[in-house]
């Protein structure tokens, strides 16, 4: 998912905000990124529209479902997502999903991206000679996103999917997204996911999941 500035959605209202109102904001912002890990995470949004992102690190204690990989050296050398894409289902989408088999209003789920470890030395299709032996390893975290699906908030969006990119760079992850635009995600989800626009085909702790 690639993220673009664009407007909010008529759903969302714009408030323009100055002196200490905008120290309030921000403040607020830092003190939801420094929130325990642990606490349940709500859709929360800036007065621009912009997502907030969870507390550093706090998806990674939601429910792992799994990590693609394609490598640019298996991909002429400029693979479209080169890096591991570890994804996190949130607690109370899993549980919903779970007994349902549907993604609720409100499902969230989380990707983290990892470059691929291929430290001087690597192989000519870019794997590595570990201990373990021969394959593709995680290296450094190297971006964060996460996809929303929301009737409430997107009436217009495609499945009611919204996409939001918090950097692909290594941490420390930007605090807020926009809303990235349907070409840049969402077309894709929609032409080859296999359920509502999840590629479930490569997560079976989803597909064996649901009911």
């Amino acid at each position: 998912m690639t993220s673009h500035a664009i407007s909010p959605r008529p759903t969302q209202t714009r408030i323009h905000l100055g002196g200490a109102a905008a120290i309030t904001l921000i403040s607020s912002l830092c003190m939801v990124g420094a929130a325990n890990a642990a606490e349940p995470y709500t859709l929360q949004f800036t007065p621009d529209g912009e997502l907030i992102r969870p507390a550093d690190g706090a998806w990674r204690e939601w429910i792992y479902i799994g990590t693609p990989v394609t490598p640019n050296a298996l991909n002429g050398g400029s693979a479209p997502f080169p890096e591991f894409h570890s994804v996190y289902i949130e607690p109370k989408t899993w549980e919903h999903y779970k007994k349902t088999g549907k993604f609720m209003e409100g499902a969230i789920i989380a990707k983290e991206l990892l470059l691929v470890r291929a430290p001087d030395g690597a192989n000519a299709d870019g794997s590595t000679n570990e201990v373990s032996g021969t394959g593709y390893f995680m290296g450094d975290f190297s971006g964060f996103e996460i996809t929303v699906k929301s009737k409430k908030h997107y009436p217009d969006e495609p499945g009611n999917w919204a996409y939001y990119t918090f950097g692909h760079h290594a941490p420390p992850y930007a605090m807020t997204a926009p809303i990235a635009p349907v070409e840049a995600c969402n077309a894709c989800h929609e032409a080859a996911a296999d359920d509502d626009f999840v590629f479930t085909q490569f997560y079976p702790v989803l597909s064996t999941a649901k009911p």
